[in-house]
């Protein structure tokens, strides 16, 4: 009981005469004061439990300090894994955003619009029988009268007109929610 009260008292004044001077080394490299009390505590818990096994003529505060010196790189190390890490997704992040800010810059929203809706136009008239498709062409692309349509195919010119109003009806149908859009466009002169 003797003994272990001794041993006590000799950590305790062991612990005390080096705390500020170790912590402060600690602290001076680690820049974090209860970071470094803690890796204080670590390596004196560390001497004390292999004290024993030590040399008998092992420099006690050279082997304490050498202990919060190692810890001290250890966390050191950590510390700059673990920044070079928050740097590599910061970058990735700023690299992300940067790529959405030009990706909605460089966005024409009537241009997409356009796209999708010729694109609606396109399957709207190739899913038409050949005569319609092929009088309504003449008569929104190539801009010929009904007249001329009709005496070109030699068809009735009510022939015509049923053709092209079909494929109206067809692409009113198809265009139906994009007609409040583009009335927006236009009148916004997007």
């Amino acid at each position: 009981m003797e003994e272990q009260l001794t041993e006590t008292r000799l950590f305790s004044t062991l612990f005390e005469q080096y705390k500020e001077p170790f912590i402060s080394f600690a602290n001076s490299y680690i820049r974090d004061r209860t970071v470094a009390e803690d890796i204080y505590v670590e390596a004196m818990m560390q001497y004390w439990e292999k004290r024993h096994e030590l040399p008998s003529d092992t420099n006690i505060p050279a082997y304490i300090l050498t202990s919060v010196k190692n810890r001290s790189l250890n966390h050191l190390r950590h510390m700059s894994v673990r920044t070079e890490a928050e740097e590599q997704l910061f970058s990735h992040s700023i690299k992300e955003l940067n790529f959405r800010i030009s990706s909605l810059e460089s966005c024409d929203p009537s241009e997409l619009f356009t796209i999708e809706i010729r694109e609606i136009i396109q399957r709207t008239l190739d899913e038409l029988p050949k005569q319609t498709r092929v009088i309504f062409y003449k008569s929104r692309y190539e801009n010929k009268t009904n007249n001329e349509i009709a005496e070109e195919l030699s068809v009735n010119i009510k022939t015509v007109e049923y053709h092209i109003s079909k494929t109206l009806k067809a692409l009113r149908t198809r265009l139906k929610d994009y007609l409040p859009l583009l009335i927006f466009l236009y009148n916004n002169g997007v």
